[in-house]
């Protein structure tokens, strides 16, 4: 793999200090006071930037880079499990494990690997590499699900949107799939954490396996998260993005997106150059940051990026998966929610719009909205139906949910950035 890639191994990001602030130099380490008193330093100087910020949040910048250097660990021992069904993968045990696979990031017991890093996924994401026309994919899983379109929802988005919420059959359900903890909340100034444990408590390791999900963690490696470095994209991981395209496109949601954007007259009726469409809209890179090739829809929206210009701080990252399996490495650190706006209802452990703050690789993410548990293909189909049809501001009923879905173009054929916005 290229030097500006992201190396399938266990990444440590060390990225250059910006002028304006001094890092720790072990932002994840236990909390010693001088710890302690840094943060809190550093909290203050960045208050009165952060209100200002706090102003701007619904928007994301698309200045900056600055180029890192990545480091591999050798990989360590991974947790036994019993067998037992569902297998439930935990990431705040009460204790240490006596051959060390877990270790303490801002006082929260963290796995140093998350339950993917096994011989049979490993094996599974091996065989996504290969050209897509030797892959095994999934039936076809819309027989007996009605896919067609209505005229109310032809001319309604948000009927639209709340049908694909319907069709998501591969969405989790709390407390059976998965479970979270919200913690404390907090405003988007505040820099305290807030979070005495981690976001996600646990998820059934067998979720990761399902085609749809396994192939999209498949692609979370594939990038340098610097914004403005340029990436380097080789065969086998263009196979990966091919065969994922072609898994999705297997599922209820995606046909429906299909039958609605041709109903538009927006996308070719053929499904092939339909996909050919999704693959170039979602994967096509493009610049960001003062970079070339460095950036694409893909990136953003699910990875994540590190501005390095100023300040360093998180853009995009608005996928629970992508956050599920950074936390359980230990590269995020998740510090509360975010009150709502108005007096909208407190997040609790069925919330499946959970509006938060983080920081990746010790680098702030002042707000972050993310749908909590829903499918790949869901995620996917809700933004490319809302950038084809929709504008800016798309607001959406979403099950039991009302959004804003933001959409933020470069040019008139690229997803900038695309995100949900709870509306209290």
């Amino acid at each position: 793999m290229e030097a500006t890639k992201l190396p399938r191994g266990e990444p440590k990001l060390v990225l250059p200090p910006p002028r304006t602030r001094s890092f720790d130099p072990d932002p994840h380490g236990p909390r010693s006071s001088q710890a302690v008193n840094r943060r809190r330093t550093r909290g203050r100087s960045r208050g009165a930037a952060t209100a200002m910020a706090g102003e701007r949040v619904l928007q994301e910048e698309s200045a900056g880079g600055s180029e890192g250097v990545w480091e591999s660990f050798e990989a360590k021992k991974k947790p036994q499990h019993h067998a037992s069904s569902p297998v439930k993968h935990y990431q705040g045990e009460g204790k240490e494990r006596k051959d060390g696979d877990w270790e303490t990031v801002e006082g929260k017991k963290k796995p140093h690997h998350p339950p993917l890093r096994r011989q049979h996924q490993s094996e599974a994401w091996q065989g996504y590499k290969q050209p897509p026309s030797e892959q095994v994919y999934s039936d076809d899983t819309t027989h007996r699900i009605n896919i067609e379109t209505t005229d109310q929802e032809l001319d309604n988005l948000s009927r639209a949107c709340h049908k694909l919420w319907e069709l998501d059959t591969n969405r989790l359900v709390p407390g059976k799939d998965y479970e979270i903890n919200c913690g404390e909340g907090k405003k988007v100034y505040q820099k305290d954490d807030m979070a005495a444990n981690n976001l996600f408590t646990w998820l059934d390791e067998d979720i990761l396996r399902r085609p749809t999900y396994s192939r999209f963690c498949s692609l979370l490696d594939n990038y340098n998260p610097n914004e403005g470095v340029k990436e380097v994209i080789t065969s086998e991981e263009k196979h990966e993005q091919e065969a994922f395209i072609e898994e999705i496109s297997r599922t209820a949601p995606m046909k429906y997106l299909h039958k609605y954007l041709v109903a538009k007259r927006v996308v070719p009726h053929d499904f092939e150059e339909f996909k050919n469409l999704m693959k170039s809209l979602w994967f096509h890179l493009y610049g960001r940051g003062g970079g070339s090739s460095c950036s694409s829809a893909f990136e953003h929206v699910f990875v994540g990026e590190i501005k390095g210009r100023g300040e360093h701080e998180v853009s995009g990252f608005h996928n629970w998966i992508q956050f599920y399996l950074e936390e359980a490495k230990g590269t995020v650190n998740y510090q509360g929610y975010i009150f709502p706006r108005r007096r909208g209802q407190i997040p609790d452990t069925e919330t499946q719009l959970l509006t938060i703050q983080f920081e990746w690789h010790g680098i702030l993410k002042s707000v972050s909205t993310s749908l909590i548990g829903v499918s790949p293909e869901f995620e996917i189909a809700l933004y490319t139906l809302c950038f084809f049809v929709g504008g800016e501001d798309n607001h959406v009923q979403l099950g039991p949910y009302s959004v804003n879905i933001k959409c933020y173009r470069l040019g008139n054929n690229k997803i900038g950035s695309i995100f949900p916005i709870a509306e209290d």
